[in-house]
């Protein structure tokens, strides 16, 4: 089993890198590490990941799933990267797992996969704003599950967060 981790190049929230990065590897899964802009990228309480690989470079065929990490960084950098929603896009027609957290499920609604079905994200004007333009059923808990699809809500929903992705891999090899 292997995930692309992928965070913003600045402000992604470091909880919801490390608590996911932990439970993976303590679950033997390994992951990479992508981002918008590769190199050393920091998160919104200080945490330095050293990033080499770029969203647009990721090859989708060497991954059992995809997790997103939010953050006000999501928002600014992520929402808009259209090699990242490509790469959702193929990771959901390859029927693999595809989990984001945070302000970063507006990715997946973006990127057309969320339609009709049930989902959360941490709610602001905006991100309640995207889920409503692209049809997703907001739901308002702090993990949500839907087929091969994983949200969370924000930082406390890690640790949960990271179980339903471990679960859905270990259902679905």
């Amino acid at each position: 089993m292997k995930l692309l981790m992928v965070i913003a190049h600045e402000k992604f929230r470091d909880e919801e890198y490390l608590i996911p990065a932990e439970a993976f590897s303590e679950a033997g899964i390994a992951f990479d590490v992508a981002a918008d802009k590769p190199g050393s990228c920091i998160g919104m309480l200080g945490e330095k990941v050293e990033v080499s690989q770029s969203i647009k470079e990721s090859d989708p065929t060497q991954y059992d799933g995809i997790v997103i990490v939010g953050g006000a960084g999501c928002a600014e950098f992520l929402w808009t990267d259209t090699d990242l929603r490509a790469l959702v896009q193929t990771m959901y027609d390859d029927a693999k797992v595809v989990a984001a957290i945070c302000l970063a499920p507006v990715v997946l609604a973006y990127a057309g996969i969320l339609e009709g079905r049930q989902a959360t994200v941490f709610k602001t004007r905006l991100s309640e704003k995207a889920f409503a333009d692209k049809g997703v059923t907001f739901t308002d808990i702090p993990v949500v599950v839907d087929g091969r699809i994983i949200t969370a809500n924000g930082p406390l929903a890690a640790s949960a967060f990271a179980d339903e992705i471990i679960d859905a891999l270990s259902c679905n090899p």
